[in-house]
């Protein structure tokens, strides 16, 4: 803690402790132990010390239970909008990504599938439907589109490693995307699966991908829990 800063005590510890809650070094369960033996342990007052607790109580990392203290919930996800996968970004952030393919397969385009991916509706496709966990907690449910004959993706591979990654190997390069975010609540279906209560605020994105050719090579639609998942973005101003 540096006392001779103007930034408040309260709050440089508060970013101290959620600093070390999204890298990794405090893991969910991890105890703090009660206000008063970390004030003693840290030199602060209990005001203070209740007070960063606080602000990381009211943002979902941190939970106080009676007769135990002040426990590590998980943290939130925050991930930049660019072209990268979601299996990237966790395991860049040490967020340790696993994955369960609910669906590998093939099926025909619907009119929104088509269109994204500039193809005749009603045509074949192959159809990844993944569920993405972070430290053993489902973040994102994914289901993604991409045309028939791209590369082969065997389910193995799937859950070892992300689809970005196995379409690089396969020689596809990824130029640019458009995408479009969004939010909803969750269904009945989708909170259980995501662990959320039915109504349960849900982030939404969908992206179409392209190759240096132009060509549309991945159509994705997914939903990610807004209690463990943050989208960021870096603004500029025109000049």
């Amino acid at each position: 803690m540096d006392r001779s800063s103007p930034v408040p005590l309260y709050f440089q510890l508060s970013q101290q402790l959620e600093a070390a809650i999204e890298n990794g070094r405090l893991a969910p369960g991890s105890l703090l132990g009660n206000e008063i033996e970390l004030a003693g342990r840290l030199g602060l007052s209990r005001p203070t010390v209740r007070q960063a607790i606080q602000s990381l109580v009211d943002k979902g990392l941190l939970v106080r239970r009676r007769g135990i203290g002040t426990q590590v919930v998980h943290s939130q996800v925050k991930r930049p909008l660019e072209l990268s996968s979601l299996y990237d970004d966790l395991e860049a952030a040490g967020q340790k990504p696993a994955t369960r393919v609910l669906l590998n397969t093939t099926t025909v385009a619907d009119a929104e599938v088509a269109a994204a991916l500039g193809i005749a509706e009603g045509a074949e496709v192959a159809l990844v439907e993944r569920l993405r966990f972070a430290h053993g907690e489902p973040v994102a449910h994914l289901r993604n589109h991409l045309p028939a004959g791209l590369l082969t993706l065997q389910t193995a591979e799937l859950e070892e490693t992300g689809l970005y990654r196995l379409m690089r190997a396969a020689g596809i390069t990824l130029h640019s995307a458009r995408q479009a975010v969004g939010a909803r609540a969750a269904t009945a279906d989708e909170g259980k699966r995501l662990e959320e209560p039915e109504g349960a605020p849900l982030l939404t994105m969908q992206r179409t991908t392209f190759d240096d050719t132009g060509r549309a090579v991945e159509f994705g639609s997914h939903v990610y829990r807004a209690s463990r998942y943050a989208f960021e973005f870096q603004l500029l101003v025109r000049p």
